[in-house]
């Protein structure tokens, strides 16, 4: 007799293999929320700028910047990072001026596996009785969508006070939109990928305190060939700025030289850095 083919009984139904789903991945912390918008747009420049990265273990590293512009006057920025877990982080950023400290801040942050808590404490003054605390909260709802928000309190003689802002973001193939929304105004931004040469950026901010808005449109252009990268940003408030990056392998150096223009208040400048590392 011929092939014999196996039935399944009357009323029984084929077993499904169970669905694996992804797990859903961490969605960074709350600061890079804008950040490939951000990337886009290049940095203010004025005067001359030298960042040295230098790596001491890979349980402590050390990242001073040392900035001085035309008048011989400067600032020292140091950040120290400590990795105390596999998902415990903690932060020592200092900011001093002829020998004097202007700001220092301490930051400790930790990332699960969907989810990222960050707790910052910004220039705590116990005899004064003042300090800034800023909380955030990320939260993966899926692979593409992210929500979450941040909460600041801040406390000096005479004033307290808190302010709560909500924040999403939705990332597709080539392009990322991101909102945050609060009582102390709006920032959003659109990134889109056109090619691996070309990138471009859109970013609003509104600020209800200052009752002010900003709208910024910025482009990034990346010449692999010749190994150099070009940036530019205009703005509403008449400011047009361009940065030319250029890195010069096989020495872990990156050249950059940027200039600006405010239309509005008449005011052009322009500055060189030297990154190493």
């Amino acid at each position: 007799m011929g092939n014999t083919l196996g039935l399944a009984p009357m009323g029984a139904l084929p077993r499904r293999s169970p669905r694996r789903e992804d797990p859903l991945p961490n969605p960074g912390s709350f600061d890079e929320l804008h950040r490939l918008c951000k990337d886009v747009f290049p940095g203010q420049m004025e005067g001359v700028k030298l960042v040295v990265n230098k790596v001491l273990s890979s349980h402590f590293q050390v990242f001073p910047t040392v900035v001085g512009d035309w008048d011989s006057s400067g600032s020292l920025n140091a950040q120290v990072l400590l990795l105390l877990a596999e998902r415990l982080r903690a932060k020592a950023v200092f900011q001093t001026q002829q020998s004097k400290f202007l700001t220092w801040q301490f930051d400790s942050e930790y990332r699960g596996d969907d989810y990222t808590a960050t707790l910052t404490l910004g220039n705590p003054d116990l005899i004064g009785e003042s300090v800034i605390v800023v909380a955030h909260f990320l939260q993966s709802l899926t692979q593409r969508l992210v929500l979450g928000g941040e909460l600041v309190y801040h406390r000096r003689p005479g004033e307290e006070g808190a302010i709560l802002t909500l924040a999403g973001k939705y990332s597709a193939v080539r392009w990322v939109a991101t909102l945050n929304v609060g009582s102390g105004g709006a920032h959003a931004s659109y990134y889109h990928r056109a090619n691996e040469q070309v990138q471009v950026g859109v970013e609003l901010e509104a600020n209800t305190r200052l009752q002010d808005t900003t709208f910024s449109f910025g482009y990034h252009l990346t010449l692999p060939q010749a190994n150099m990268a070009f940036k530019g940003v205009v703005d509403s408030n008449w400011c047009v700025g361009a940065v030319l990056e250029k890195k010069m392998p096989p020495l872990p150096v990156t050249l950059a030289l940027g200039a600006f223009l405010n239309h509005w208040r008449n005011r052009f400048h322009c500055g060189f850095s030297v990154t190493v590392g």
